[in-house]
């Protein structure tokens, strides 16, 4: 990450907290945005998918989720995530020799 002043690099010291630390599980992520800020929410499915009815009658499959943290984050910062995901992806596919849905 370059700096402003001189674009001498930055290093950020991350400091976690034991209650943080441990993560949290979601196995759903929905991700939306406004104007100024994109929303990433992390859920957690809360049963299997059950039929039901939408609005005009049609059959769809329901399932419930609770979302159990919520991220926002600049526009800016959306393609520095993007690029560390796909780079971290990768570096999982090497190690696993598993291939990412796609």
């Amino acid at each position: 990450m370059a700096d402003d002043q001189g674009n001498l690099p930055t290093q950020i010291n991350f400091d976690i907290s034991p209650e943080v630390e441990t993560g949290t599980f979601a196995d759903f992520a929905s991700i939306w945005h406004t104007d100024n800020v994109f929303v990433l929410d992390f859920a957690s499915l809360r049963g299997p998918a059950r039929e039901s009815r939408d609005e005009s009658g049609v059959a769809q499959n329901s399932v419930n989720a609770r979302v159990v943290t919520r991220v926002r984050i600049p526009p800016e910062q959306v393609f520095e995530l993007a690029k560390a995901l796909t780079r971290e992806l990768e570096i999982w596919e090497q190690q696993t020799g598993k291939r990412s849905a796609q």
